[in-house]
């Protein structure tokens, strides 16, 4: 009967966490970036060289040190920007497997249209992005007007 209880309660005090925390934790694999970890992959890096840190064995390269993950460490590496940017693909990943897409994202101006900010990305695009956001917010007021009057002339009508 106890046990009973326990699950009950267990299952209230995840419904409530979920309540608390609107967003998802993050993912596991975030607890892996400790300075420890990092030092390690520092440290792997200087006695691998060159080397891929995919291949060589950490293991041995740090034998000296204590508590090496069973993880391998090259996941701490950043990703490679020049593999996502330099070809033009956009890289996605679907179920553990690597998509590509050459289909890039289109800017207003490529599609003839007028440009909502500056294209250049070392001006300050917040301004324009908050005049574009106040512009919506008050287009979606008079929407609910409108769609208000329609309703209130719809409820005057006869009916047919």
């Amino acid at each position: 009967m106890q046990e009973n209880e326990r699950s009950r309660y267990e299952k209230v005090e995840e419904e409530e966490a979920v309540l608390r925390n609107l967003f998802p934790s993050p993912p596991s694999h975030y607890t892996k970036y400790t300075t420890h970890d990092l030092h390690l992959l520092e440290l792997l890096r200087e006695r691998a060289g060159g080397a891929d840190l995919s291949t060589v064995k950490q293991f041995k390269l740090l034998s000296y040190q204590t508590d090496v993950p069973e993880w391998p460490l090259a996941q701490l590496e950043k990703p490679r920007v020049d593999w996502i940017v330099g070809t033009g693909i956009i890289r996605r990943a679907l179920m553990g497997s690597a998509l590509a897409d050459k289909r890039g994202t289109t800017s207003l101006a490529e599609l003839g249209g007028h440009q909502l900010y500056l294209a250049d990305p070392s001006v300050d695009r917040r301004p324009a992005l908050r005049s574009i956001l106040r512009s919506m917010l008050q287009q979606t007021e008079w929407i609910n007007v409108l769609v208000q009057n329609v309703m209130a002339a719809a409820n005057d009508l006869p009916p047919v």
